[in-house]
């Protein structure tokens, strides 16, 4: 089976572009898994289309005729501006500059769908506004890295504490919790936007680092018992570690093993945090750092903290 890709870009080439005589661009973004170069047989089971999205000039009017199929697939072809599509699906102003707090209200996954695709032609910009959005500006990243270790450190310590117990189903839940985290982490440390659910695992096997980390997530996963899944965790813990090593943003951190409070559970711990918040300059990434490191909105918890946030969450439900 070709790609999906590859058969938009050829159906544009072929049937599209030929009708199309003024300056425009033409791409395939956002949902679907040939977007994010993951689609297989079982993706034509539905949605599956030659597809394209065309963009052109405000107050131009354009409606290609185009045959019902191309290479088997049904064809569908989407006219849009570039300003009303990203304010569509981003609430985003090409025109204004993006703030942390842009950033950060921004899903990964939804990045990763308008930066993945390809861009098959392009008379008005359409590459610098993905070139923009392509990843985060570099202290909003070690940002989201600090939050991310921060969901990690506290946790550690429980996959025994509720193992110890009698609760294995509980300790884990809390260790397959934390495989995902890790999982999330590799994919800030290597700079690239995590999908959504589906092709988080796929994703993550293409990672540079995902080889060699997938065994022990694995074995945290398939673990019967708590000391196992401790084990497993101390492992895939360094190796993380290596890889933000290897980065060279911050000093090398050491790692040491920590029992908190003289507890029965071993903890692998390093100061990324402390590492990391070092090097940040934007005043206000620093003033996000003042408070609970939040996050984004797909890392987001503990969102009630502190009893004044609940104020904040009101707000959202009433807006």
């Amino acid at each position: 089976m070709g790609s999906g890709l590859g058969i938009c870009e050829r159906f544009y080439e072929n049937v599209v572009r030929p009708q199309v005589e003024v300056p425009h661009s033409a791409a395939l973004m956002g949902r679907g898994s040939e977007v994010l170069g993951f689609d297989d047989e079982m993706s034509t089971d539905h949605n599956c289309e030659a597809r394209v999205l065309l963009f052109v000039a405000e107050g131009v009017e354009l409606r290609p005729t185009v045959p019902t199929t191309f290479e088997g697939r049904p064809t569908h072809v989407e006219v849009h501006t570039l300003r009303q599509y990203f304010a569509d699906q981003l609430a985003f102003d090409i025109d204004a500059d993006l703030t942390p707090q842009d950033w950060l209200t921004f899903p990964e996954s939804i990045l990763r769908q308008h930066t993945a695709g390809g861009v098959f032609h392009d008379d008005l910009g359409l590459e610098a506004i993905r070139d923009r959005l392509a990843y985060y500006p570099d202290d909003v990243w070690r940002y989201v890295m600090i939050t991310a270790w921060w969901r990690v450190h506290p946790e550690m310590n429980l996959v025994g504490r509720a193992g110890y117990v009698g609760d294995e189903l509980g300790s884990a839940l809390i260790g397959a919790r934390m495989v995902e985290d890790l999982m999330r982490l590799c994919f800030l440390i290597e700079r690239q936007y995590a999908p959504y659910s589906k092709w988080l695992g796929t994703a993550f096997s293409r990672l540079s680092g995902g080889p060699a980390l997938a065994p022990p997530l694995r074995e945290v996963l398939r673990a019967d018992t708590w000391q196992q899944r401790e084990e497993a965790l101390m492992t895939a813990y360094r190796g993380v570690a290596e890889l933000h090593n290897r980065l060279a943003i911050t000093t090398p951190i050491e790692l040491g093993v920590e029992q908190m409070c003289g507890r029965p559970f071993k903890v692998v711990w390093g100061d990324f945090i402390g590492a990391l918040t070092a090097d940040i300059q934007d005043p206000e990434v620093r003033r996000l750092l003042e408070r609970w490191p939040v996050g984004g909105i797909e890392q987001v918890r503990n969102m009630l903290w502190k009893a004044p946030d609940r104020r904040q969450l009101v707000g959202l439900l009433d807006s």
